[in-house]
C-alpha cells in the first residue's frame, strides 16, 4: 500500500528537483503530524476530527471506556463518540467503512458497560456511547401493545415508563441497568424465558445501523434476513438504534417463594415439571434456582436478601450441615383480585423440596423484577461492586446436567464462597432458530451461571487467579466429557472455537458478515472477525 503522507509530500514537492530536500521535507510531515496526534485517518476521505455530528468526540477521557463490568480486561480507545442522534452513528460508521483502504479503524456500541470480557471495548477504536442516545419511550396502548425505545434506553427506565400505562414488556433479565441494545445483540434471559422465550423473542421491529453505515429498519416482514441477524448476532452486522417491545398487561404484586432441595435430580425433576406444563394450565411465571455450595460470606449471598430479616433461614433447623443444597425460586404474578394463596398452595402440592423450607413474601411487580438492584447497592457501600467479576456463564443440555452436577457442583465449585451460582432450565421450543443465538440442540437445556467476585484483597478460593482456574477446569471439562454446553456472553478467543460455537450456523454467521459488515469495523472486542486478518476474506 502506497502511504499516504509521502504521497502528500511529493505531491507538494513536485517541483522540486533536488532529492535531498523531498526527503527532508517528507521527514518534516510526517515529524509534525505525529507531532499533533493526528492518524493516517486524517489525512483520508474524511478527517476523524472534521466529521459533523450533532453529538460529540472526546479524544480525552478514552479512560471512560475502557475497561467494563468484568473489571479484567482494558483497551483504551481513540475517542469516544457521544450520540445525539442515530445520523451521528450512521456517519461515524460510513466515515471508517469509506476509508477502509487508510484505517484499520473498529468501532464498538458500549451500553451500560456490563459485558465481562472486553466485548465492547475496541483498541485503538471509536467506542460509541449509546446511553448519550435517548429519547421519549413511547409506549402503545391501542390494538398490539408494544414501546418503541431507544438501544441506549435502559430496561429499567422502559419499566417505569410502561407501568405508567399499567403495561410491561414480556420478558427481562435479572437486572435492569442494562441498554435495549446490548441485550438484545445477546439474547436476554431470566426466569420468565421458560414460558415467553428470550428478549429477542418478544421484538417486533428494529432500527439498525449496519457495518456499511446505512440505516435500516426490519421485522420479520422487512430486512427479514437483516432482523433475525442482528438479534442474538453479538453486534456483528449493525447497531441496534430503536427497537419496538412486545408488551403484556403488568401485574400488580408478586408472590416471591423458595423452597430448598438436598437432591439434585428431585431438584431438576421438580424444575423441568414446572416449565414443561401445557400451556394454559396453572403455572408459575417465573422460574429459577441457585446452588448454595457455601452459606457463608456476603458475596455468595448477594442476591439472597430475600431470606432476612423477615424470612431468614434456619440452616441448623434442616439438617444440611456439609451438604451442597439447590433452591427453587418461583414467582406468580397476580392482581389484588387473584387467588394466590389457592393457586401457589396447588403448586407447591406436587413438589418434592425439603419438608419445612419454604420461605414466602410478597412484593410489588416493580420490586420484584428492581431486587438485584437493591443488592448492587449494599455491594457498593460495601466497596465491593466494581471489583473483578470473572463470570461464567453455560448453557447445558438437559441430558447432561446430572453429570454436570456431580463433577462441577459437587467437585470443582465445592469450597467457593465467592458469589450465586445460577441454574434454571429453559425450552428451545420458546428460543427462534433463525437468529444468531445458539442454544444446546436439546428440548430443554439449563443456563448455569457462575457469577463471582473477586476484591482485590481476596486470596486462596476466592482470588481471581483460582476462580479463573476454576472456569477452565469447567470449560475443560465440558470439552473432554463431551456436554455439549454452549457458552452464554460467550467469549472464544480463536475461530476455531467460534466455528464450534455456532455450530450449522457458522456459515451463515460469515456470509451474513460479509453482507452487512464486509469491512469487520464493528465489534471488535467480541474477537470473532479481526479487521486486519479478515477485512480482505470478507470484501
Amino acid at each position: 500500500m502506497i502511504n499516504p503522507l509521502s504521497t502528500v509530500a511529493l505531491a507538494l514537492c513536485s517541483s522540486m528537483e533536488n532529492r535531498t530536500s523531498v526527503l527532508v521535507l517528507i521527514f518534516v510531515i510526517t515529524s509534525l503530524i505525529s507531532a499533533v496526534g493526528l492518524s493516517i485517518l486524517d489525512l483520508g476521505c474524511s478527517p476523524l476530527r472534521d466529521l459533523d455530528f450533532d453529538g460529540h468526540l472526546d479524544f480525552d477521557n478514552t479512560h471512560l471506556a475502557a475497561i467494563d463490568f468484568g473489571n479484567r480486561h482494558t483497551s483504551l480507545p481513540r475517542a469516544v463518540l457521544y450520540p445525539a442522534s442515530v445520523a451521528d452513528i450512521a456517519t461515524l460508521v460510513k466515515s471508517a467503512y469509506r476509508c477502509d483502504s487508510l484505517s484499520d479503524l473498529t468501532i464498538a456500541a458500549r451500553g451500560h458497560a456490563h459485558s465481562l470480557n472486553g466485548q465492547a471495548q475496541a483498541e485503538n477504536g471509536i467506542v460509541i456511547a449509546m446511553e448519550s442516545l435517548k429519547g421519549v419511550i413511547d409506549v402503545k396502548n391501542h390494538g398490539s401493545l408494544y414501546v418503541d425505545v431507544n438501544g441506549g434506553d435502559l430496561w429499567i427506565d422502559v419499566l417505569h415508563a410502561t407501568l405508567k400505562e399499567g403495561l410491561a414488556p414480556k420478558s427481562w433479565t435479572d437486572y435492569l441497568y442494562l441498554t435495549v441494545g446490548g441485550t438484545l445483540s445477546n439474547a436476554g434471559i431470566s426466569g420468565q424465558a421458560f414460558r415467553h422465550g428470550p428478549q429477542i423473542n418478544n421484538v417486533y421491529q428494529l432500527e439498525v445501523v449496519t457495518g456499511k453505515g446505512d440505516v435500516l429498519n426490519c421485522s420479520k416482514d422487512q430486512n427479514t434476513e437483516l432482523f433475525h441477524a442482528v438479534l442474538g448476532g453479538l453486534g456483528q452486522f449493525g447497531i441496534i438504534t430503536k427497537a419496538r417491545i412486545a408488551l403484556e398487561p403488568a401485574p400488580q404484586m408478586v408472590r416471591w417463594i423458595r423452597v430448598l432441595y438436598s437432591d439434585f435430580k428431585v431438584f431438576t425433576t421438580d424444575q423441568e415439571y414446572l416449565i414443561s406444563r401445557p400451556i394454559g394450565d396453572l403455572t408459575f411465571d417465573y422460574v429459577e434456582g441457585f446452588v448454595i455450595v457455601n452459606n457463608e460470606g456476603l458475596l455468595s449471598n448477594w442476591r439472597s436478601s430475600f431470606f432476612s430479616p423477615q424470612n431468614p433461614v434456619k440452616m441448623k433447623n434442616l439438617n444440611t450441615k456439609g451438604r451442597v443444597l439447590y433452591c427453587l425460586e418461583m414467582a406468580m404474578n397476580y392482581m389484588n383480585n387473584k387467588t394466590v394463596n389457592e393457586d401457589v398452595t396447588s403448586l407447591l402440592s406436587s413438589l418434592h423440596f425439603i419438608p419445612g423450607s419454604v420461605f414466602t413474601t410478597d412484593i410489588s411487580y416493580l420490586d420484584f423484577l428492581d431486587r438485584v438492584h437493591t443488592s448492587e447497592l449494599k455491594l457498593r457501600s460495601k466497596g465491593l461492586w466494581d471489583v473483578p467479576h470473572p463470570w461464567l456463564n453455560l448453557l447445558v443440555p438437559g441430558s447432561k446436567i446430572q453429570e454436570f452436577d456431580a463433577r462441577v457442583f459437587k467437585d470443582i465449585l465445592r469450597n467457593t464462597s465467592s458469589g450465586p451460582i445460577l441454574i434454571y432450565p429453559m425450552n428451545s421450543n420458546t428460543w427462534d432458530e433463525r437468529m444468531s443465538a445458539v442454544t444446546p440442540e436439546e428440548n430443554i437445556f439449563y443456563l448455569v451461571g457462575l457469577l463471582r467476585s473477586s476484591p482485590p484483597s481476596a486470596t486462596g478460593n476466592n482470588s481471581l487467579e483460582y476462580l479463573t482456574d476454576q472456569n477452565n477446569r469447567i470449560l475443560d471439562f465440558c470439552n473432554n466429557a463431551g456436554i455439549g454446553a454452549k457458552q452464554y456472553l460467550p467469549h472464544y478467543t480463536s475461530t476455531s472455537e467460534w466455528k464450534n460455537h455456532f455450530g450449522t450456523k457458522w456459515c451463515r454467521f460469515v456470509d451474513l458478515k460479509k453482507a452487512y459488515d464486509p469491512h469487520a469495523i464493528l465489534a471488535p472486542g467480541q474477537r470473532i472477525f479481526s479487521r486486519t486478518a479478515t477485512a480482505s476474506a470478507l470484501s
